[in-house]
């Protein structure tokens, strides 16, 4: 019996009668489990000698899907950690620890849609893994959400667009971010030109997207940092301190 399957009889066997009425919702956990394992393969950190995975991974759902799994959830969490775990010994990825899922609720969801989050988590204590083991704000490429649905190619949910204009605070100045797109960097061709040598011609940008605002990395030197994390792409919420360089920049919204 494959891992996927067995992952379905386990759930089926936590409820009476068949795994497609106990789950009444449109979200499957077994189309959960897939996507998953697909987040896990998808943000991997290449060390010394391993390759690490996230170990911790946020389930986002609708009202009504996460009504639907409201019975069953602690059973479900241990159940697709168990898969998690036994789907990076098969591919040989490295974790930091067993693979932690969280569901939450996301009232931007639809009826049968579902958002995953996947970042690293380290272990309390010493780290196990060694010196080589990647910590959360070494780890590129983490924190954003993608979407899957059963009707369209999955997306990249953003945060919803804020009310007011949306500002960048800092180095000596205030940056409205005015068009669809705002470009940081050394260079003074630049939208938001920043004096540091530690920062690139070209380093990051700032743009409006499904509604809201992403900073990306514009494979930067140094990278970009929102909340003391590195990160490659990020939507932007109000308050977050962005690091490029030496460089400290508030995203803000004036009423």
């Amino acid at each position: 019996m494959s891992v996927l399957r067995s992952l379905e009889a386990k759930i089926e066997g936590l409820v009476e009668g068949t795994f497609g009425r106990a789950f009444k919702s449109h979200v499957q956990p077994v189309e959960l489990a897939r996507k998953l394992a697909k987040e896990m393969n998808e943000n991997q950190t290449v060390s010394i000698s391993r390759v690490y995975v996230p170990n911790r991974y946020t389930v986002f759902l609708s009202p009504q899907d996460r009504e639907g799994f409201a019975s069953y959830e602690p059973a479900l969490r241990k159940e697709l950690s168990d898969y998690l775990l036994e789907h990076a010994r098969k591919e040989g990825l490295a974790l930091l620890t067993r693979p932690q899922i969280d569901f939450k609720t996301d009232e931007r969801l639809s009826l049968g849609e579902f958002g995953i989050q996947a970042m690293p988590l380290e272990p309390p204590g010493e780290d196990d893994a060694g010196d080589e083991a990647p910590s959360p704000a070494a780890a590129a490429g983490f924190g954003h959400t993608m979407v899957y649905s059963p009707d369209r190619e999955a997306r990249r949910l953003v945060a919803p667009a804020p009310t007011g204009r949306a500002v960048l605070a800092g180095a000596g100045k205030r940056t409205m971010l005015a068009g669809a797109r705002t470009v940081i960097g050394r260079s003074r061709d630049c939208d938001l030109t920043l004096d540091d040598p530690n920062v690139s011609r070209h380093h990051a940008e700032v743009r409006q997207e499904a509604g809201g605002f992403v900073l990306a990395d514009l494979g930067s030197t140094n990278g970009v940092k929102v909340n003391g994390h590195r990160t490659r792409e990020t939507g932007l919420q109000p308050g977050d301190e962005i690091t490029i360089g030496t460089s400290r920049l508030t995203f803000e919204v004036d009423s």
